[in-house]
């Protein structure tokens, strides 16, 4: 049995998108973080390291890459190795911020029964848009994370840091893992990441987009568990 691992959902995910990760490495400890209570990466962070094992393996998809590498930030000593998913190192751009302020104003202004299904399209590989299946487990993932927690996901994304300048820092082994057809943190996003952490491996997921735990979980679980498993 390895280190304990800490799961970190993205935007409006909760465990349902780490569920067949969960399922495969349930020969250990496992925690999956709320990022649902505080509007900051680091408020997020601090409340997540003081609930966390001593130390432990750490796992952040899309949002939870953000605050997977403020942890690092705050806490190096206590991640043993990280794993960082469709993520991006860079703040939010302009386009970005307005997108997000615009999805903030429409969920308090005419509710958020929309939100999940606006978004799905680009959460997911274009072969997957039409996946109800798929689609059905991220509204339900939405609604579990409900409007206040959104917006609070939100103002938070809208203020992190950029955490390239301090990912040349990080010196526990890394994974940096991307969908082929991620259209959110495209593939030259984490080759940014992966050359600026030292000594870290990118590995590419064919057929999947950005919500690569769930698309193409086989693979995924595959490349975590040899990545896990080294000395």
């Amino acid at each position: 049995m390895g280190d304990p691992i800490v799961f970190v959902p993205g935007l409006l995910c909760t465990e349902a998108l780490f569920a067949p990760q969960i399922v495969a490495f349930a020969d250990r400890p496992i925690m999956v973080a709320n990022h649902r209570e505080h509007d900051s990466i680091e408020k997020i962070a601090a409340s997540i390291l003081e609930n966390a094992p001593e130390r432990f393996t750490l796992a952040g998809l899309s949002m939870g890459g953000y605050i997977a590498m403020e942890i690092l930030r705050e806490a190096p000593h206590r991640v043993g190795k990280v794993a960082l998913l469709d993520t991006n190192a860079r703040p939010d751009t302009a386009d970005q911020t307005e997108r997000r302020k615009f999805m903030i104003k429409m969920t308090r202004e005419r509710g958020f029964q929309k939100v999940p299904h606006l978004l799905y399209p680009g959460f997911v590989h274009e072969s997957r848009e039409e996946d109800a299946d798929l689609k059905a487990i991220v509204v339900d993932m939405a609604n579990d994370t409900g409007p206040e927690g959104f917006i609070r996901q939100q103002t938070a994304l809208i203020n992190r840091p950029d955490a390239r300048p301090r990912l040349p820092e990080i010196t526990c082994p890394a994974l940096v893992l991307v969908g082929e057809g991620d259209r959110l943190t495209p593939l030259e996003i984490s080759e940014e990441i992966h050359s600026l952490i030292p000594n870290s491996e990118l590995a590419v997921i064919e057929g999947s987009g950005h919500l690569s735990t769930l698309e193409e979980p086989e693979k995924v679980t595959n490349t975590l568990r040899d990545f896990l498993s080294r000395p």
